[in-house]
């Protein structure tokens, strides 16, 4: 069994990257709107504290992970806004300080549970820690990807993302049942180049149908972050290119996604994320 450390590591540092956005941000900064409807950033961030919460109760108590799956499949069409809801409403001081602790509760659960083997319940199949820790990741980069866009911050990608692209290539039959539509009969080939420059590859070489692409512009997709449109992705094969359409990375119904953008206005300069400290499936919108 391979080592499940570093997804643990990267999601500790994915999380970290987001905080630095969101911690020095004025009360009317945490309330300005995000790509995602009717959520501020507050929303983003009391989502994945929620859902980090949720998370925990999986790994550590299962009995209660279980009441709490029941409680929201009671509501389907709303419990994760209702989740958000109830975390905007702690303050963003009172919410950060929970979201971090959180975060540390939960970092520590996963890595004492990888070490007994054990896979735990979820609203979809069980779970291992490090399928959990991946799953994690892939939000806390998407939602992320939301408060940088509704900061205006562009973000420098990092070779974390193959975690969020190897879910997205794992989900490609998902996305194909979430619609209705049946799977394809052949694997296809996943070429991306990494932030890195490594190239990433996934399926036969030999595949008829492929895809190609920046790793960044698949996540962005699998993640419903960005329109197909603009993005920089390249499909050979009908199969392949209807997948770009429809490609989801999360569990649930099929999203909504995003219209593609406006040309930007001729000379517009985007703010950059502050530099990183050398130190300390359910639905995504």
């Amino acid at each position: 069994m391979s080592d499940p450390t570093p997804v643990f590591d990267d999601l500790r540092e994915e999380s970290r990257g987001l905080d630095l956005l969101v911690a020095e941000l004025t009360d009317s900064e945490w309330a300005r709107a995000t790509p995602a409807p009717r959520w501020s950033i507050a929303h983003q961030i009391a989502h994945l504290h929620w859902t980090d919460q949720a998370a925990l109760l999986a790994v550590s108590d299962e009995a209660g992970f279980q009441k709490f799956a029941e409680r929201a499949f009671t509501a389907p069409d709303s419990f994760v806004d209702d989740g958000a809801e109830d975390g905007v409403r702690l303050g963003p001081a009172e919410l950060l300080t929970r979201w971090r602790e959180g975060r540390r509760e939960l970092d520590r659960a996963l890595r004492e549970a990888a070490a007994r083997h054990t896979r735990f319940p979820w609203f979809g199949p069980p779970m291992s820690a490090a399928a959990m820790a991946t799953g994690r990741l892939m939000e806390t980069w998407a939602h992320g990807q939301d408060v940088a866009d509704a900061l205006g911050v562009v973000r420098a990608p990092t070779d974390r993302l193959r975690h969020v692209v190897r879910i997205g290539v794992r989900a490609r039959n998902f996305a194909f049942a979430a619609r209705g539509l049946p799977a394809p009969e052949d694997e296809f080939r996943v070429e991306v180049r990494a932030p890195s420059g490594e190239l990433w590859t996934y399926g036969p070489e030999d595949a008829a149908q492929r895809v190609t692409g920046p790793a960044v512009d698949l996540c962005l997709l699998v993640t419903q972050r960005a329109h197909r449109a603009d993005l920089a992705l390249t499909a050979v094969g009908p199969d392949a290119d209807r997948w770009l359409d429809i490609a989801q990375a999360f569990a649930g119904p099929p999203g909504a996604g995003r219209e593609p953008r406006e040309a930007a206005p001729e000379g517009a300069a985007s703010k950059e994320a502050p530099p990183r400290e050398a130190a300390p499936e359910e639905p995504t919108r």
